[in-house]
């Protein structure tokens, strides 16, 4: 059996909500798509998507405009957003937003009140996030940059540091960059593909929206180590009708079409 064999399929008797709810939170008044593509992928995936933004707090024209773009899910205040988390399976945050000290005060305050719900931590949310908060409920997608933000934060001299100490608090990793690398359960697996198309903008928030989906019924493990290939796969696939003309919104439309194939060829 391969790790792909392990990817399951909604049940025929189920019920709206039982294939997955995920909360989404995330953007900012200067960052406004890459909580879409997150949120939009996910919906694809799971029953429910709610999807909330501090920036659309006491903000009326903003939350508006949210629910103006995203039609596929529930928006939620930003004042509801703790009622909405301790429903869902997943909570996804942080793509599209700032490095400040908001989303830092956010970020710490959500995690270590809610340490044992899982999460997956992404984007504006990993770079300010006090790393000691990070639990084995948790997955981070770094890419080497924002890994070396990480090890800053804990005070190490280097990224292995910060990896040894990731796993001794049993987080999972999903290191992006041209290989992926996927740290679990004390070991490591390299994921490979993609092309130089998926150096897009917009192409990591698609990952981190389709890890969390399926994150909501897999394991950590097999969210991240299948939400990497299947992502890669769709780059390629893309590559095959334009090359590396491509974006995060053709991603997003190619990423279901992907993740069918890898489980048909898997049963």
């Amino acid at each position: 059996m391969t790790l792909f064999d392990q990817l399951s399929l909604p049940r025929a008797d189920s019920h709206k909500g039982q294939n997955g709810k995920l909360l989404v939170i995330g953007g900012s008044k200067l960052f406004h798509s890459s909580i879409f593509w997150a949120a939009d992928v996910a919906s694809r995936i799971v029953d429910m998507v709610h999807f909330t933004s501090p920036a659309n707090e006491n903000n009326e024209l903003v939350r508006r405009q949210i629910k103006q773009g995203f039609w596929t899910g529930i928006v939620v205040d930003w004042a509801d957003v703790e009622e909405y988390l301790v429903e869902d399976d997943v909570v996804l945050i942080g793509p599209g937003m700032e490095r400040s000290k908001e989303t830092k005060n956010i970020v710490d305050q959500l995690l270590s009140k809610y340490p044992d719900h899982k999460w997956v931590v992404d984007g504006g949310a990993l770079q300010m996030v006090d790393p000691k908060l990070l639990s084995n409920q948790m997955i981070i997608t770094p890419h080497h940059h924002e890994l070396q933000m990480i090890m800053t934060n804990y005070g190490f001299d280097s990224d292995q540091q910060a990896l040894d100490q990731l796993q001794n608090q049993r987080v999972t990793v999903l290191l992006k960059g041209v290989i992926d690398r996927v740290y679990a359960n004390g070991e490591m697996i390299e994921v490979s593909g993609g092309n130089q198309g998926m150096t897009k903008g917009g192409t990591g928030d698609v990952l981190a929206g389709l890890v969390a989906a399926l994150y909501c019924h897999h394991s950590a493990l097999l969210a991240s180590v299948a939400g990497s290939y299947v992502n890669k796969k769709a780059g390629e696939a893309l590559w095959q009708t334009v090359g590396p003309y491509f974006n995060a919104g053709d991603l997003v439309t190619q990423v279901p079409r992907t993740l069918w194939e890898v489980m048909l060829r898997s049963r």
